[in-house]
């Protein structure tokens, strides 16, 4: 996806400071230094909850929750979207990306 032109910031507080594709990982998506368009989640389906939580905090609010292949959570896609945030699961960003251009 960078090479398609997209920025990722990492989130992982295990790797807070290291460089990872070229980015300073941050610890929460509210250390991200800029608006965030996407929540892009490759997480276990049982952790997107509070990723969902901190997705809807955040002002002004991510676009989209993306949850890869083999995650989907209900309750994290609630509260995603009762926030306004459009809810993606169990789908490949990159796929969909080149799929539909």
């Amino acid at each position: 996806m960078q090479r398609a032109g997209y920025r990722i910031i990492p989130v992982n507080p295990a790797y807070v400071g290291q460089q990872i594709l070229g980015e300073t990982c941050v610890a929460t998506l509210a250390d991200v230094p800029m608006a965030i368009d996407i929540v892009d989640c490759f997480r276990r389906s049982e952790e997107m909850t509070p990723i969902a939580r901190d997705a809807a905090a955040l002002k002004p609010r991510p676009a989209v929750l993306w949850m890869q292949i083999g995650v989907a959570n209900a309750e994290a896609a609630k509260i995603a979207s009762d926030a306004g945030i459009t809810v993606v699961q169990n789908q490949c960003i990159k796929i969909e990306y080149y799929a539909n251009r």
